[in-house]
């Protein structure tokens, strides 16, 4: 499911695009945002299916293999526990994930090099050769294998970095989160299971209402949140200050006023950690002293009220 944090994120870049395009319409930002929610929803599915994708080549070479002139004895009785892995068979036969798939236009049928320069790449790799090895035939050696090529091949992967950016440019940056989310699929997998049990698209009916309430207060309220935080940067070199650190900030006195039921540590604590990847080496300090000091200011005159359980 897409978490809080990546909503967060969401809401930062669409309010970076709104402000640098200068676009007068706010409705049409909020519909690139939510598209970009969205977009981070297919990716997950596009990326459960590739492990199907790997084995159906796999099939295809062995089957290839078996149409020779002169085919070897491996060529006539391959090692077929890669294709029959089950744990693959899951994913291929389930509804839930083909069903999504087709609706969404979702293929890798337009990017066989990648594929088969994944599966070389697997075929290469100790686990792989061990598994190939093994005698065992078990789910649990199966589940090992698949979670073992998503958490190891690909996230650094620039071969499916380039794939993914010409299918769409709202995947930049989210394949790390969309591996996490395989990853915690694959860990809900059973051998009883007749169906994969994909995740939700969001924890609760409530975050989408948050995203796109946020993006609007930040986006609506922009100038007004600047000159608020602008009171304690004043013995900063103004042209110093990073323009993605002032969108954080931004972002950040938008859900402090906004959100009554997010704990104001929490708000500054998730802000403070997209700042070390966001921008520069040194944001994620600037932006926890300042964001300090407005907490402090705006919890005195009351513009800060935080209500429910368990809040700071």
């Amino acid at each position: 499911m897409i978490s809080r944090r990546m909503l967060r994120i969401k809401v930062i870049k669409a309010l970076y695009m709104h402000l640098k395009s200068e676009s007068d319409s706010l409705m049409a930002s909020e519909k690139t945002l939510l598209s970009s929610i969205d977009k981070t929803y297919d990716l997950y599915f596009q990326m459960l299916s590739l492990v199907v994708e790997l084995a159906h080549y796999a099939e295809q070479r062995q089957q290839a293999a078996m149409q020779k002139k002169l085919p070897t004895y491996e060529d006539l009785n391959p090692n077929r526990k890669f294709v029959e892995n089950s744990v693959i068979h899951l994913i291929a036969e389930s509804d839930s994930v083909n069903d999504y798939l087709a609706a969404h236009k979702l293929t890798w049928s337009k990017n066989p090099e990648l594929i088969k320069q994944l599966y070389n790449q697997l075929e290469q790799t100790p686990y792989f050769k061990k598994y190939m090895a093994s005698q065992e035939r078990s789910f649990r050696e199966d589940l090992a294998l698949v979670n073992d090529f998503y958490t190891n091949e690909l996230e650094n992967c620039e071969a499916l970095e380039e794939v993914l950016d010409e299918q769409s440019i709202l995947w930049n940056d989210d394949l790390g989160f969309a591996l996490v989310m395989v990853t915690r699929t694959l860990s809900n997998m059973r051998p009883s299971h007749k169906e994969v049990k994909v995740l939700p698209k969001f924890k609760s009916e409530e975050d989408l209402d948050y995203a796109r309430g946020l993006f609007e207060n930040a986006a609506v309220n922009f100038e007004s949140h600047l000159e608020t935080i602008e009171q304690y940067t004043r013995n900063w070199d103004v042209e110093r200050i990073a323009y993605m650190d002032n969108i954080i900030m931004v972002t950040a006195l938008a859900e402090l006023v906004s959100c009554p039921s997010i704990p104001v540590k929490v708000t500054l604590d998730e802000y403070i950690e997209i700042a070390k990847y966001y921008s520069t080496q040194s944001s994620s300090t600037f932006i926890n002293g300042v964001l300090d000091k407005v907490v402090i200011s705006l919890t005195e005159k009351g513009k800060i009220n935080k209500s429910g359980r368990g809040l700071i």
